[in-house]
C-alpha cells in the first residue's frame, strides 16, 4: 500500500486535512505445520507476511467511533458506551470487540475516524481477523499510550473475537501477528505461551501460498466440532493420566490410545494432535539443521493426516496437495488454517516455480472448475507503527 495515497483517501473520507492520521499495519500470517494443535494447548510453527491490515487512525472531539474499509463499501458508526454491543455481521465488529476490550481495562477512549485496507484475501485462512484486530489493538494502544505490551495486545485481542465476535480461535494468530520477526517462525507452546524466533533459511526453496477460491461455510461450525471431540478425548483419557489437554501426550502415547479410546472418530481426532505435536518438534530441529528436505516430508505428512485423521481437508485443499506433489521441485506441501477451503502452503524449489503454478492452476481448474490465487511472500515483523 502506497502510504501517500492511503492517506489522500483518509482525507477523502473524513476531511480535516490539518490534522493528519497516524498510522499501522499489522500482517497477516500463514502456520507452516502445526495444525488444530493451537486449542488443544500444543506447538504450532506460524510465521507473519509482508501482507496484512493498514489503519489509518486520528482522534476527534465528539464521541463517535467512525469506521470505514476500502475493501467494501461498508462504513459503520458507533456512539461510544461503557458496554459496547455486537453489530450483526458487520465487519466492525473486530476493531470494535478489540476497543471493547479496553474499555473493559479501564483505558479511557475518545471518538476516532478509522479508515482500514487489507491485503490478506478474506476467507483464505490467512488471519485477515487477528491482523484486525491487532492493528486496532496495537494502534489504540500506542495513541492512548495505554501502555500494554505486545502479550497483553494479543490476549486482548484473542478473547475480543471469541467473547465479542463469537469465534472460538485458539490465541496462534494474534500471536504470531503480534510477535513476527522478519525471516523467523516462531515455535510456540500454546499451553504456556513460550516460544521461540527460529531463523527460516529455506535454501533454494520459495514459500508459495495458493488460495483455492472456495468459500468456506462449514468451517466455523465444523471447528467448534473438532474442538468438542478433543475434549471428549481428553475426558475419556482421563482413566490413562490426568490431562488437561492431548498434547500433554507424546508420540510415544499413541498406542494406548485405542485402550481408552472405543468411538472411532474420537480416536482418529486424538491421534492427529498428538502425531501432529510430534511432527511440529522435529520439524524445528530438522529446520535448525538446514535439512529442509525432511522438513518437507513433515509438511506432508501433516496434510495427510489432517485429511485422514482430522477430516477438514475437503476437494479443493487435496486436489492443490496431491495434484502439487506431482510436479518438479516441490519439497513440501499441506493446507493451512482451519480447513474445507482457504489455502495449501508449499516449498518449492525457486527454479521450478514458475511451471508449479502454471502446472498447478491448469489441473486444479480442470478439476473443480475454480481459479486459484497464487502468493509468493516475504517473512515479516509484527504489527507496528508506520513511519511517514
Amino acid at each position: 500500500m502506497d502510504i501517500l495515497s492511503f492517506t489522500e483517501k483518509f482525507f477523502e473520507k473524513y476531511g480535516n486535512r490539518n490534522e493528519k492520521p497516524v498510522l499501522f499495519f499489522s500482517p497477516g500470517r500463514v502456520n507452516l505445520i502445526g495444525e488444530h494443535t493451537d486449542y488443544n494447548g500444543g506447538f504450532v510453527f506460524p510465521c507473519a507476511l509482508n501482507f496484512g491490515t493498514y489503519l489509518a487512525i486520528r482522534t476527534v472531539k465528539d464521541k463517535t467511533l467512525r469506521f470505514s474499509t476500502l475493501n467494501f463499501d461498508d462504513d459503520d458508526e458507533v456512539q461510544l458506551a461503557n458496554n459496547l454491543s455486537k453489530r450483526g455481521n458487520k465487519w466492525s465488529n473486530y476493531p470494535l470487540g478489540v476497543i471493547s476490550e479496553f474499555l473493559k481495562r479501564k483505558i479511557s477512549v475518545g471518538g476516532l475516524e478509522m479508515l482500514f485496507y487489507g491485503d490478506v484475501p478474506n476467507g483464505a485462512g490467512l488471519s485477515s481477523s487477528a491482523s484486525i484486530e491487532m492493528v486496532t489493538a496495537t494502534a489504540l494502544n500506542d495513541i492512548y499510550s495505554a501502555g500494554l505490551k505486545t502479550l497483553d495486545l494479543v490476549i486482548l485481542s484473542q478473547k475480543a473475537e471469541n467473547e465479542f465476535v463469537g469465534m472460538n480461535c485458539g490465541i496462534m494468530d494474534q500471536f504470531a501477528v503480534g510477535f513476527g520477526k522478519k525471516d523467523h517462525a516462531i515455535f510456540l507452546n500454546c499451553d504456556t505461551l513460550d516460544y521461540e524466533n527460529v531463523p527460516v533459511n529455506l535454501g533454494n526453496n520459495a514459500l508459495i501460498i495458493t488460495n483455492t477460491n472456495k468459500r468456506r461455510g462449514l468451517t466455523d461450525s465444523k471447528y467448534n466440532e473438532r474442538r468438542s471431540e478433543c475434549e471428549k478425548a481428553v475426558e475419556l483419557l482421563q482413566s490413562f493420566r490426568p490431562i488437561k489437554n492431548l498434547s500433554e501426550l507424546n508420540t510415544d502415547d499413541t498406542g494406548f490410545l485405542e485402550e481408552f479410546i472405543k468411538d472411532p472418530v474420537i480416536l482418529k481426532r486424538a491421534r492427529h494432535v498428538i502425531s501432529e505435536n510430534g511432527r511440529v518438534l522435529e520439524a524445528v530441529k530438522v529446520l535448525k539443521e538446514n535439512n529442509i528436505r525432511r522438513f518437507g516430508e513433515l509438511m506432508n505428512q501433516s496434510h495427510d493426516s489432517l485429511k485422514d485423521d482430522y477430516e477438514v481437508t475437503g476437494n479443493e485443499l487435496d486436489t492443490l496437495v496431491y495434484e502439487g506433489r506431482k510436479l518438479p521441485g516441490v519439497t513440501g506441501t499441506r493446507m493451512t488454517g482451519a480447513g474445507f477451503g482457504g489455502c495449501t502452503v508449499s516449498l518449492v524449489e525457486k527454479e521450478h516455480v514458475p511451471g508449479f503454478i502454471s502446472g498447478l492452476k491448469s489441473v486444479y481448474q480442470e478439476i473443480t472448475g475454480l481459479v486459484p490465487d497464487f502468493y509468493q511472500p516475504e517473512i515479516s515483523d509484527g504489527a507496528g507503527r508506520i513511519s511517514w
